[in-house]
């Protein structure tokens, strides 16, 4: 594939790129692709001899996008998004499929959602339902871009292109900070007390919907402090446990997350976040309200 300026690059090292882009880090990488953590360097080391500039900021602690790099992941991702679609469209009549319905999930794939996928695959066996992990950075843009259809996001969400659909569950939230943090010890912390400490948050976020995920200012009117920016629930967890930042997770998280290295303490005060379903209004079609009915028909489950 040729870009711009002459930079032929592989399908596969736009893999690599893309990938290492969203896991920023090199095993894991590697792990997802099937291959060796050297062939991942030769693929980034290659791209950026082509570019002429480094795409990806290394360190012995942490990967990290340049400005550069992240210009050339959204530049990217929607074209190798198409094409991959256009390739799996072309097969799809083929195994007697007519449509796919493309979930992303803001929340992780919890068990108490699959009876809703299980549901709809059973209902419309026509349609492939794809389930897939919606990026914590700026997700209402890839539902815009048409990565996904359907997007399963917190509450309130107020973009006026955007429909909002019935909640799937609400969870209570807990902070997530490292073993060895003067917090670790206690039962609970309150929202009055995140005043005192740096919290890690991804950019590019409404000013409402993040207000919503973690207030601007406690209950007395504290500035509550952003760090650094994270790209990833993965650079936030790894950024906890090296002691740089804290983060207020919806409290489903620990189930996925369970490791010594980190403290989850219940926030009483901060309000739970109902997830919906939410989807372009331009774009709504058989597929979202037939998944919204699976929704409606089942109920919300006990969070």
């Amino acid at each position: 594939m040729e870009l711009t300026n002459g930079v032929d690059v592989e399908l596969r090292d736009i893999e690599i790129f893309l990938t290492l882009a969203e896991e920023l880090h090199f095993g894991r990488t590697a792990q997802r692709l099937h291959v060796t953590p050297a062939r991942i360097t030769q693929a980034i080391k290659k791209q950026e001899r082509q570019i002429g500039a480094p795409l990806f900021d290394r360190t012995s602690r942490r990967v990290r996008l340049t400005p550069l790099g992240e210009q050339f992941r959204d530049d990217l991702l929607p074209v190798y998004t198409a094409l991959g679609e256009s390739i799996e469209r072309a097969k799809m009549p083929a195994r007697g499929i007519l449509a796919r319905l493309r979930v992303g999930l803001m929340p992780f794939n919890l068990g108490h959602l699959h009876p809703y996928w299980k549901t709809f695959r059973a209902r419309h066996p026509q349609w492939e339902l794809q389930i897939r992990r919606a990026p914590v950075v700026d997700p209402f843009s890839a539902l815009r871009d048409g990565c996904f259809d359907v997007l399963v996001a917190w509450l309130p969400v107020e973009e006026p292109d955007l429909t909002i659909g019935p909640v799937l569950f609400t969870d209570d939230r807990v902070l997530a900070v490292a073993a060895d943090h003067e917090l670790a010890q206690r039962d609970s912390v309150s929202v009055e007390m995140f005043a005192d400490f740096s919290h890690l948050m991804p950019p590019r976020m409404p000013y409402y919907w993040e207000d919503r995920y973690l207030p601007f200012r406690t209950p007395r009117g504290r500035t509550i402090e952003r760090g650094e920016h994270v790209s990833s629930v993965d650079e936030a967890i790894n950024m906890i446990t090296t002691g740089e930042g804290i983060h207020a997770f919806p409290a489903h998280v620990t189930e996925y997350w369970a490791t010594p290295h980190i403290r989850w303490l219940p926030v009483p005060d901060l309000s739970p976040l109902p997830y919906a379903l939410v989807w372009r209004m331009d774009v709504e079609n058989d597929l979202i309200r037939a998944l919204v009915r699976v929704v409606r028909d089942l109920g919300s489950p006990a969070s």
